[in-house]
């Protein structure tokens, strides 16, 4: 199998380890085990958890306490319609694996994470691509994904907040896709990795598994919640569908790590606290992001109505790799090329990590632009 390199992987890869100003990192900024047990309230208790948990094996989808958990993030779900694993990364690469077939066919909402794309792709899939626009907000035209869908369409894979642009599809723009896939019974995956975080009220929208019989979530602690380094994400949907995935995962992984999945426990039993910490940080830092573009003639963005990124587009002629290498080089100050989702002219700045990391960077930025010839 050959599969094309993960452009934004690689470049994080290869930079974010040594760079000085981190504006491509995409998780709110990361809790410490301290402050989680702080924010738990019971810091004595999970410790004693700690203690007497024996580093063996797991259970196999996730212990019966955190599937149930999750499953609280949804309306219509219950545990078994929860399945444990890798980040939300692992669980994206099982469900392409686990529906994916040679020539069968797949409409994939692009720009997104590269998996929903290239994976059905290195398989053999027949892989069409639904673009979003910026004129329409970044936001999938029902219309044009109508038209794509065919008889035997296997599979729609969308991305809900969007990464990298923000975007959000309300409940009413999931209902029609659904009701798209239900006409030929096609599968909808939803990425779901940034939800809990939108801009207005408590955070959540919708999610694509309550809306329709066969639609998919993928999930992880990584994003809203702060906690990347446990590695732990989850699929809902389906009970036949998980089934199915299990038999995929086996030969991958046997049970996620116990220690990661008793501070995910933690971490979800204090949603609340957890998420208002991370929604002060996404919301104090988008409005200070959405200040200095509104400042600016030659930086201009459709304002993220969700999630910890946005795409910024930049009006000099420069590719995007060589203006953020540069960027790099000259200020420290790291983002993510806009090639990498094959949109040139734009830089991905991931918003939601320490405040004064931001506007230092945004600071460093502008005087970078001043050196720069407009086109």
């Amino acid at each position: 199998m050959k599969i094309r390199e993960f452009a934004v992987e690689q470049w994080m890869n290869e930079y974010e380890e040594t760079c000085r100003y981190n504006l491509a990192e995409t998780c709110v900024r990361s809790l410490t085990t301290g402050e989680l047990l702080k924010l738990s309230g019971r810091h004595e208790e999970v410790l004693a958890e700690l203690a007497a948990t024996p580093l063996t094996y797991g259970p196999i989808p996730g212990s019966p306490r955190l599937r149930a958990l999750v499953a609280d993030l949804y309306t219509v779900q219950g545990p078994n319609n929860v399945l444990i694993t890798h980040g939300a990364i692992g669980a994206n690469a099982l469900v392409h694996t686990t529906l994916v077939e040679p020539g069968d066919h797949i409409v994939a909402v692009v720009p997104t994470y590269q998996q929903h794309y290239s994976i059905p792709d290195s398989y053999g899939a027949r892989v069409d691509h639904l673009t979003l626009r910026e004129e329409n907000g970044w936001l999938p035209d029902p219309d044009e994904l109508d038209h794509l869908v065919t008889p035997d369409t296997k599979l729609i894979a969308v991305n809900n907040p969007n990464n990298p642009t923000g975007a959000l599809i309300d409940e009413a723009g999931l209902t029609r896709i659904a009701e798209i896939a239900g006409r030929v019974g096609a599968w909808v995956l939803c990425d779901e990795v940034y939800r809990g975080v939108d801009q207005h009220g408590d955070g959540f929208t919708t999610s694509i598994a309550d809306l329709y019989e066969r639609g998919i979530s993928t999930g992880s602690m990584s994003k809203p919640y702060s906690l990347a380094g446990l590695r732990l994400g989850w699929i809902t949907g389906p009970a036949g569908l998980l089934q199915a995935v299990a038999t995929h995962r086996d030969y991958t992984t046997i049970s996620v790590g116990r220690i990661d999945d008793l501070l995910a426990c933690v971490a979800l039993e204090n949603k609340d606290a957890v998420l208002a910490r991370s929604h002060r940080i996404t919301r104090t830092n988008l409005a200070i992001l959405d200040e200095w573009v509104s400042g600016r003639n030659d930086i201009t963005y459709v304002k993220p109505a969700s999630g910890t990124t946005a795409l910024l587009r930049y009006h000099y002629p420069l590719g995007s790799y060589e203006f953020c290498t540069r960027l790099l080089k000259e200020t420290g100050v790291m983002f993510t090329p806009g090639a990498a989702f094959d949109i040139e002219h734009t830089v991905r700045i991931g918003f939601a990590d320490d405040t004064e990391t931001l506007r230092t960077g945004l600071h460093l930025l502008g005087r970078f632009l001043e050196q720069l010839p407009q086109a």
